[in-house]
């Protein structure tokens, strides 16, 4: 089991930043890959992020290219999700998740590969 708590939303304004934080426990950190997803109203949830074990390789939907970053913290087991140049488009519940890889350098970006889930922190971008 992998406990996930988000934290680190709010509302901004656009062009601002926000970091989102994912802290887990009930496993070694260093033995899940961790991703990112948000929902906004309306919609379904969509991927934004993902980065490996190793924290050594990450993956971003196209949208959030080159204004989000995601990395990972395996001492403190938690991983961020830093968001640059937050556009009103942005805004939703972003969740983080979790699942147990045997690969090292391997990422995971479709919602169905992930087993353990956050209950989300609210991001609202204002124009």
């Amino acid at each position: 089991q992998v406990q996930l708590v988000e934290s680190g939303g709010g509302l901004v304004q656009a062009g601002d930043s926000l970091r989102l934080s994912c802290a887990a426990s009930g496993r070694t950190f260093s033995s899940v890959a961790m991703g990112w997803f948000r929902q906004a109203p309306g919609k379904e949830r969509e991927f934004v992020a993902a980065i490996s074990r190793s924290g050594g390789y990450t993956y971003y939907a196209d949208s959030v290219k080159g204004r989000f970053t995601n990395s990972r913290d395996n001492a403190k087991s938690t991983v961020y999700l830093q968001m640059n140049s937050l556009k009103p488009e942005d805004t939703a519940v972003y969740y983080c998740a979790a699942r147990v890889s045997s690969f090292s350098d391997f990422y995971y970006y479709r919602d169905r590969e992930y087993v353990y889930w956050g209950r989300g922190t609210q991001v609202t971008v204002s124009s």
